[in-house]
Formats: C-alpha cells, sequence, structure tokens
C-alpha cells in the first residue's frame, strides 16, 4: 500500500521568518537586516525581505547589524527599499549628515554625488570625507544654504536632523531642490511636539502625539506643492528609545 505523502511545509516571507524564530524584533527591522546582507539560509545570502521560504528552512543573521558607517543608515535604506526608491546616479544633499550613515547608503546605492551639510564639524566619516564624490559642507546651516554653496541640481533631498523642527531645517533645502526632487526625512517626534508633551528623559511615546506629527509634517510639506509618498515608521528607534519615522515625497511643482 503506498504511503500519503507528507504535505510540505508552507512557505513564509524571510523577514516574517525571521521575527517568527525571534531573530528580529519587528518586521522593518527583519527587513533592515536582510537588505544589510546579513540573513542567510544555509550558504544562501537572502538578498529581499519578500522572498519566501518553507516554514522549517534553515535561518540565522551573521555579521554586523548594518553595512553603513553609523546606524543611522539603516533607516535610510529601510526607507528606499520600502518605498521603492533607487538613487543610483542621483545628486543628493544630506541634511544633518552628522557621521555620514545617510551619505554611505546613498553612495552605496550608486549616487553619484552628495553634499554633505551638517551644522558641527569633524563629525563626517574620514572615508566619506575623503571621497570625491562627497562635498562637505560642516559648520553649514541648512536654514542658510546658497546656490554658491549647492552648486549643482540636487535631485534628491535626504534628511536626520535632531533638536529642530523640520519645517525650519528643510525649508530652504526644499526651494534649492531641483524639479521632480526626491525628499526623504526622518520624523522626530520629540523635536516637533511642545516642551509640555515631552515626557520623561526626552521620549515621546504617545501614538496620538505621533500620528499628528506626522500628520503635520505631511501637511506642510504638500503645501509646499510637493507629492507625499507615504509614512513609515522607522526599523530602529532614536535616542532614548524614541519612536521615529520616514515620510517620502517628490516635488510636485516646477520650482
Amino acid at each position: 500500500m503506498t504511503q500519503p505523502r507528507s504535505a510540505k511545509p508552507p512557505k513564509v516571507r524571510v523577514d516574517q521568518l525571521l521575527v517568527d524564530r525571534g531573530l528580529a524584533e519587528s518586521r522593518s527591522r527583519a527587513q533592515a537586516l536582510v537588505l544589510a546582507g546579513l540573513v542567510f539560509s544555509g550558504e544562501t545570502k537572502l538578498a529581499k525581505p519578500g522572498h519566501t521560504l518553507p516554514a522549517d528552512a534553515p535561518l540565522e543573521v551573521r555579521g554586523r547589524d548594518h553595512p553603513w558607517v553609523s546606524r543611522g543608515g539603516i533607516k535610510l535604506a529601510h526607507a528606499i527599499e520600502h518605498f521603492g526608491l533607487d538613487p543610483a546616479g542621483v545628486t543628493a544633499m544630506d541634511i544633518g549628515s552628522s557621521t555620514g550613515g545617510f551619505t554611505d547608503v546613498l553612495l552605496q546605492k550608486g549616487a553619484e554625488h552628495v553634499f554633505a551639510v551638517d551644522s558641527g564639524t569633524n563629525q563626517l566619516a574620514w572615508k566619506l570625507r575623503q571621497d570625491p564624490r562627497v562635498t562637505v559642507l560642516e559648520q553649514t546651516s541648512a536654514r542658510i544654504l546658497t546656490p554658491a554653496e549647492i552648486d549643482r541640481p540636487c535631485n534628491w533631498v535626504v534628511c536626520d536632523a535632531s533638536f529642530i523642527a523640520l519645517s525650519k531645517v528643510l525649508e530652504v533645502p526644499l526651494k534649492l531642490a531641483a524639479p521632480e526632487c526626491q525628499l526623504i526625512a526622518l520624523i522626530k517626534p520629540q523635536f516637533e511636539v511642545g516642551r509640555g508633551e515631552v515626557g520623561k528623559g526626552g521620549v515621546v511615546r504617545d501614538p496620538e502625539l505621533h500620528a499628528r506629527v506626522c500628520n503635520e509634517v505631511r501637511d506642510w510639506i504638500e503645501g509646499l506643492g510637493w507629492l507625499v509618498q507615504g509614512i513609515v515608521e522607522s526599523p530602529i528607534t532614536g535616542p532614548e528609545g524614541n519612536v521615529e519615522f520616514l515620510i517620502a515625497a517628490r516635488r510636485a511643482d516646477q520650482g
């Protein structure tokens, strides 16, 4: 008598499988690990979070949790994947460049040139400082940028700024942006709400405040003539555990 074939195990998305097995705390974090090239099934590196595997397939995370000069790169890499964007060949402004996590992501994904703008000094990673594709604009306030400093059209603007609202730090850079420019900016509720709304330790925990801030930023960007493509939660938290969000938008006017 022929034995019945055992049913094949169902297939599951890699990002969900990572969460199910406790290898990542959330799907967004799992996606970041896959995009960083750290997730393997046997000796096969898994390149796409949406790839499906049998539920009983071998799965592991290897090495560093990111390939960028700072963990900030995880945030931008996640937004690029989530919104289906491609910075290959673009010229970009990185507002609040700091160590250069966002700049590093852009260059590794094929950006032609990046203007790294930061009001601080001596923060940008040495490998980026020496890269001919990077114009270092440290000790430079984004609020008073001029075409003399941004001397070529920028078709991408990315932003990870602290201690200032996006409407203040991005007002001038967005005016300098080329028509149909792509924007990805990190929304940090702790710097958008009133002082009395920030909780103990500088953390904003109220989901209603998160939603209000995201809506306010969306309304502001749309009011400038940009088309908002969406808002997604960052795969990692900010300092002290603050939940942050990434907004993507494209310039819809003609400058």
